[in-house]
């Protein structure tokens, strides 16, 4: 029986009005073969370290890691534990990494009209070569069809860097990494563009699980003993300083709310004991990570890094899978946002200074056309990332285009960036991006708000020139 093939038409996602839908072909026929900037993301640098690196099986590429996809499977009553999701406590999870696969397979049609749906069905016939849908019936064969493009020279991560004509990628690096792979990468002569990102969170946060030896950690890889907080502010800015001599261009920070505050040294000396002595509070952490952000911000404005602040998400909102599976398990859930009030001790300091970026990403919709387009219209340091999470999508990029554009203008946001732990997606999200920005694009020419020149300066800015200009990967 002839099994059913992916349905990927030419001219996805773009309007059904025929004129608009005809320019927005256009539009994106001139941007779909740029190069891919990856500003901001989760791929492991140890993929391109070795040169013989491999992706492993199928499920370990597809499905273990990958939030976006266990996340539905589970919210369907799938156990963690079937989909070899590891457990904190060493517990049995599923092996057979073929069961697991099944397991997919069999539950493919939860994905239809979602954005993992679209990606996942981009990366298996784009870059797998996979022509049948995945279903139960072709699970098998779709699997060994996957693990036999793997074992190839050309499936490994390097050769796939350079076949997605990826310039630069940039992944996420913890304050505490030592940065091996990332040095190793340099060592070894390869010219594919892969550099760091500081990202401070597990010592900022002082409710983190484990916070205490992460400042043991701090202490070994930065070789300060951080026993106070001027120690500690010492050791962070020796690893950003690692982290910029090996390419950095930007710090990533995320918290709950966007609420900053300046406390004075006897504050923050006294909550940093607290915390050294495991008696930290609520509230401790909350003034302390609000005074970090103003203090990261200063850094920021030394070292030339840019500042990435990620916002609204309540981490961790299932308890009982946190305990059994640890962090970032899919149970992530976006709230109610403020910046207006909350960022202002931060912008009345820093916000008229040129020398600093700081790039807004929040999960709260509703900040976009009342807060964040005109606090980023107005201060020269802000700028907005793109739609994030659980908004990276089609209609999530529609809203954000009509929500924020007239404010804020396009040139103080700055294009795209994929946030993907998935590897092989990362083209799937930017072709995705160039179709929804080349159809917001075409209906303003359709109305006569733009005119074709415009136009086309403004999808090469979206696809490629605003992203590598605002995290200053244009910079020698």
């Amino acid at each position: 029986m002839t099994q059913p093939k992916w349905h990927l038409p030419v001219d996805r996602y773009f309007d059904p009005d025929p004129t608009q839908r005809r320019l927005a072909q256009e539009l994106y026929d001139s941007v779909a073969h740029l190069p891919l900037i990856c500003p901001h993301g989760h791929v492991s640098p140890r993929l391109f370290a070795d040169e013989k690196a491999t992706l492993g099986t199928p499920a370990e590429l597809l499905i273990i890691p990958d939030h976006y996809v266990f996340r539905m499977l589970y919210s369907q009553g799938i156990p963690m534990e079937a989909l070899g999701i590891p457990r904190s406590d060493g517990g049995p999870v599923e092996q057979d990494h073929h069961k697991i696969w099944q397991t997919f397979a069999d539950h493919f049609d939860l994905f239809r009209g979602t954005p993992t749906g679209v990606w996942l069905a981009h990366e298996l016939r784009e870059v797998f070569g996979i022509q049948e849908k995945l279903t139960g019936e072709t699970a098998s064969d779709v699997y060994d069809q996957i693990v036999a493009k793997l074992a190839l020279p050309e499936f490994r991560p390097r050769a796939l860097f350079e076949r997605f004509n990826i310039e630069v990628l940039c992944t996420t690096d913890a304050a505490t990494d030592p940065l091996l792979h990332h040095q190793a990468i340099r060592a070894s002569g390869w010219k594919g563009d892969v550099r760091p990102t500081f990202r401070p969170d597990s010592v900022v946060n002082l409710l983190t699980r484990g916070w205490r030896a992460n400042i043991d950690a701090l202490s070994q890889v930065s070789g300060i003993a951080v026993s106070s907080y001027r120690t500690f502010i010492q050791a962070l800015e020796k690893q950003r300083a690692l982290c910029k001599s090996l390419g950095a261009r930007a710090t990533d920070h995320g918290a709950q709310s966007a609420y900053t505050t300046a406390l004075s040294p006897t504050e923050t000396e006294a909550i940093f004991q607290r915390a050294r002595r495991g008696e930290a509070n609520p509230e401790d952490a909350h003034r302390f990570t609000a005074h970090m952000l103003m203090e990261s911000a200063r850094m920021s404005i030394e070292d030339g890094l840019v500042m990435q602040l990620h916002v609204g998400s309540v981490r961790n909102h299932n308890r009982w899978l946190f305990e059994r599976f640890g962090a970032d398990m899919g149970s992530d859930i976006p709230e109610r946002s403020e910046f207006t009030h909350n960022l202002h001790p931060l912008l009345d300091k820093y916000g008229n200074d040129t020398r600093l970026t700081l790039i807004l990403f929040n999960l709260d919709e509703s900040t976009y056309a009342r807060e964040l387009a005109p606090l980023v219209g107005h201060y020269p340091a802000l700028r907005l990332g793109p739609p994030w999470w659980f908004y990276d999508s089609l209609n999530g990029m529609k809203r954000y285009f009509d929500l924020v554009m007239e404010t804020a203008g396009l040139y103080n946001t700055v294009g795209f960036n994929d946030d993907t732990r998935a590897f092989p997606s990362i083209p799937a999200r930017h072709d995705l991006w160039r179709r929804a920005s080349a159809n917001w694009i075409a209906g303003l020419a359709t109305r006569g708000i733009v005119d074709s020149d415009d136009a086309r300066e403004m999808v090469l800015d979206m696809a490629y020139r605003l992203a590598k200009k605002a995290y200053r990967l244009d910079q020698k």
